[in-house]
């Protein structure tokens, strides 16, 4: 099979249940593939897919599959549920830590946003510090040092005249 379109054609002409077990054993044993295993894996328990034995490039198009097994069906309405099983975190792994910061839902948690944003703020008075450790950034604050001396300086002798130009005598 050394023809990508062979391969895609053959797994198109599966069913859903043949697809999944196929891709149980394609992604057993590879971490980054780890999220879809445990969905695939979810399926499983639910019945509604089934593992294939050894699947392989040489694996006939037409080979026999295992019969799938019948779903157990509860007294509820609608018998099994369509939804795969969410994976559950081993022992000792808490579910904010293995969540990354974010609900079940996707919605980032309090304590996350506001790390994050301390840490953006430490970040940047951090950089504001170092940029003043340096010799553009010391040259910076002598720059406006010395604007704000003339600045002051310019206001003074500007108020000295007005007020040597001044009639009213009720003025100092």
């Amino acid at each position: 099979m050394s023809d990508n379109s062979e391969m895609v054609t053959r797994l198109a002409g599966l069913s859903d249940a043949e697809l999944a077990g196929v891709l149980l054993v394609a992604t057993a044993g590879r971490p980054g593939f780890a999220a879809v295993h445990a969905a695939l894996t979810g399926l499983l328990e639910t019945g509604d897919a089934r593992a294939a034995d050894d699947v392989t490039p040489a694996t006939p198009a037409d080979a026999d599959m295992p019969p799938h097994p019948a779903p157990e069906v509860s007294g509820q309405v609608g018998g099994g549920s369509a939804v795969p099983a969410v994976p559950v975190p081993p022992p000792g792994i808490t579910g904010d830590a293995a969540s990354g910061g974010y609900s079940a839902s996707g919605v980032p948690t309090f304590e996350s946003v506001r790390d994050k944003v301390e840490q953006r703020y430490g970040t940047a008075q951090g950089m504001g510090e170092l940029d003043r450790q340096t010799p553009a950034g010391r040259s910076v604050d002598e720059q406006w040092q010395a604007r704000e001396k003339a600045a002051r300086e310019r206001l003074d002798r500007i108020r000295k005249s007005l007020h040597g130009n001044d009639i009213d005598p009720h003025q100092p």
